[in-house]
């Protein structure tokens, strides 16, 4: 369910006045999974239904700029800013819980001015490809599994983190993976966590100690790809809010500490006859069907070049590092967390595959848009998955890009990710990781300035 199933603007009205709310936060989330847009008061949110923010704001680098000589993100983005009309999208409206007035926050989505969705805008992506999926009469079901990092308040970036100091007043030193007591040193932490989800209807299910010191994750209960995107997108800015309330940071991004593993964002997929609810990956009898295999082919053949959406920054490519507990390659294995596409225990209902590429850096939306487009492409073209992997996968070659720009080439290459995503898409989204890139380069690392200032 949506966190608000079938509200209408009527019923979001209502809601507004039962919960006495004075303000509303206008969000729509950018290429990036920034959350972008305008603060609105109560009675400015009810006249105005047509808020326009420029088009432009969803074609920028984290960093906050623009590509300037690139011809098909020109092609793509209107050379004279023009406006985009959003629309609050009713089912995701839900309290602000850090806020110290009733304040309220909606996404919202993107239009042209002739009623069309904004075509490369995250949540249209993901519109677009579920689609694809109703066409055929299929539903997707996921279940994403998101890891992430608390540490210690840094505010000069250019100190390493640290693990943050729990409630005995001593950091942890040591991985402490699946330990109750290691999470019960941040017990306050987490208590608003769960409460603050519950408000918002997050349906968050479990929440474990990961491998690294001061990794956790958190998982989320099955749903529709929409919703559970939403979902993850309002999560990444509750525990940041939550985290600083208590004198630390919480970050998804893909490896933000030395010599510890990096942070994923695994997400469970299966898909059901729209009409039966029956899941398509089994057969009557509870044996594979022919669409699980190939839909593990798509995921196989396509998740190479999706890799600059789901592994979307230069760090993030620091996590996909053999014998690290990330994938390396494409294989696939039952109950197997060396492969990048595990297939749980599970029975014939509840058979499914995870994908363990994505890192916990991605954008919700396009993350799930593009593994259901590899999956979708793999089930329409019926592509064949390689043999079962039954050891270790860390031991066998790297099939995945090494590197953002290595990635950026595999993605522009591949034409029929490029007709399910969307051209536009695919030309605002590469080339602001193009710039991401070039801004990258220009910066120094201590590696360098270590290993090379005096020896070479």
């Amino acid at each position: 369910m949506s966190l608000r199933d079938n509200f209408s603007y009527n019923d979001m009205d209502l809601w507004l006045n039962e919960k006495r709310v004075t303000e509303i936060e206008c969000l729509v989330p950018d290429l990036t999974g920034v959350a972008r847009g305008k603060i609105l008061p109560r009675t400015k949110f009810t006249e105005d239904r047509g808020m326009r923010m420029p088009e432009a704001v969803l074609g920028m680098t984290v960093t906050g700029n623009y590509p300037t000589s690139d011809a098909a993100y020109d092609r793509a983005i209107s050379a004279t800013d023009r406006d985009m009309f959003l629309r609050a999208d009713p089912t995701t409206i839900t309290l602000v819980p850090w806020a110290v007035d009733p304040t309220a926050q909606v996404i919202h989505d993107c239009f042209f001015s002739d009623g069309s969705l904004v075509d490369f805008a995250p949540r249209s992506v993901l519109r677009r490809v579920v689609k694809l999926y109703a066409d055929k009469g299929w539903l997707p079901i996921v279940a994403p599994e998101l890891e992430f990092y608390l540490t210690a308040k840094n505010p000069d970036p250019n100190i390493p983190l640290k693990p943050p100091i729990g409630r005995s007043g001593r950091a942890e030193t040591s991985r402490q993976v699946y330990s109750i007591d290691a999470v019960n040193e941040f017990d306050p932490l987490f208590e608003d966590i769960y409460d603050y989800c519950e408000l918002m209807q997050l349906d968050v299910d479990t929440l474990i100690h990961e491998i690294g010191a001061g990794q956790m994750e958190i998982n989320f209960l099955h749903g529709k790809p929409l919703d559970l995107a939403d979902k993850v997108f309002f999560f990444k800015r509750t525990l940041r809010e939550a985290a600083l309330s208590h004198d630390m940071y919480a970050t998804f991004m893909a490896k933000p500490l030395t010599g510890e593993p990096g942070s994923a964002m695994h997400i469970h997929q299966s898909v059901v006859d729209a009409q039966t609810g029956k899941n398509i990956f089994s057969n009557p009898d509870g044996s594979e069907s022919k669409a699980f295999a190939h839909y593990i082919g798509g995921l196989q053949r396509y998740m190479p070049a999706a890799m600059a959406i789901v592994a979307p920054y230069v760090n993030s490519y620091r996590r996909i590092v053999r014998h690290s507990a990330a994938p390396i390659n494409i294989q696939w294995g039952k109950d197997n967390r060396t492969v990048g596409f595990r297939v749980p225990d599970a029975g014939p209902q509840d058979r499914r595959v995870e994908n363990r590429v994505v890192g916990a850096d991605a954008n919700p939306y396009l993350a799930l848009a593009v593994t259901l487009a590899c999956g979708y492409l793999g089930m329409t073209e019926q592509l064949e998955p390689s043999a079962e992997t039954t050891d270790s996968a860390y031991d066998l070659d790297y099939q995945l890009p090494r590197s953002l720009s290595e990635a950026l080439d595999c993605l522009r290459a591949e034409t029929n990710l490029r007709q399910v995503l969307g051209d536009r898409f695919i030309d605002v989204y590469a080339a602001i990781k193009d710039l991401e890139f070039a801004e990258f380069m220009r910066v120094i690392s201590p590696w360098e300035r270590e290993h090379l200032l005096l020896h070479v």
